[in-house]
């Protein structure tokens, strides 16, 4: 990604762009008016994936899709539009799991739509991934009444979909986007401000997994956006430095 592009998506997701300045473009500071200290920002981009020596298995697939798609395991099949199941690259080395569908996601079956699904293309953007490289999913696929948080029976039921889903794609690393991903992927009661900056793992295959803030909260709280960045130059970090082999 060159400079521009990347500096657009670190505006779009509130973070200050600073471009170191030249003797010849900057006219010298009139007396007495101090000057601004600018910084370029340089963001090398992830490591590119090898290539993976196994591809999950297509019927594998569509198998987990048509049983989520017809699923009654819980009260929320009978308010839902339709279900949520995931989009992206299904052998993505990123994967980002958020709480739940929206009333926007329940309409069109896409996770993360609308303001929050822009800011998170944005926050993606700024460290060199796109939407259709990684692979989304929430805890939930189906829509809880009001937005209101899922109740520990709607997660019992749903939650073995999503480690399916997990099986299947064997990311390198989860980016756990809110509350509601971290506390139940990790088991915890915690709050993300104390679940950030360190890489917890989970699962079977001890998955890295970093917490973040969800998209909906940085667009109400934008004052968060930085902690959010700083999560995302963590999070990149730590993937650059893991072993590129075949899976």
């Amino acid at each position: 990604m060159d400079a521009a592009a990347r500096n657009q998506y670190l505006r779009a997701i509130g973070v200050d762009v600073w471009v170191a300045r030249t003797a010849a473009a900057v006219a010298p500071a009139a007396a007495g008016t101090p000057e601004t200290v600018a910084v370029e920002v340089t963001l090398p981009l992830p490591s590119a994936a090898a290539p993976r020596s196994a591809i999950a298995d297509g019927s594998g697939w569509d198998a987990l899709k048509a049983e989520v798609k017809n699923c009654t395991k819980c009260a929320l099949h009978a308010t839902r539009t339709q279900t949520v199941f995931g989009v992206g690259n299904r052998q993505a080395d990123w994967m980002v799991i958020g709480e739940a569908p929206g009333a926007e996601e329940d309409r069109r079956g896409e996770p993360f739509v609308g303001a929050a699904g822009q800011l998170l293309n944005a926050m993606l953007k700024a460290i060199g991934l796109t939407r259709e490289s990684v692979y989304i999913a929430n805890i939930l696929k189906s829509r809880p009444p009001g937005n209101r948080d899922p109740q520990p029976e709607e997660v019992a039921a749903c939650f073995p979909y999503l480690t399916r889903q997990i099986t299947l794609i064997r990311p390198k690393l989860i980016l756990a986007v809110g509350r509601i991903a971290a506390q139940n992927l990790l088991r915890t009661d915690m709050p993300v401000g104390r679940l950030r900056g360190q890489v917890h793992r989970f699962g079977e295959f001890n998955t890295p997994l970093i917490v973040t803030y969800h998209p909906s909260y940085l667009l109400r709280s934008p004052g968060e956006k930085r902690k959010a960045w700083e999560d995302l130059k963590f999070a990149r970090d730590f993937f650059q430095k893991l072993p590129m082999q075949a899976s």
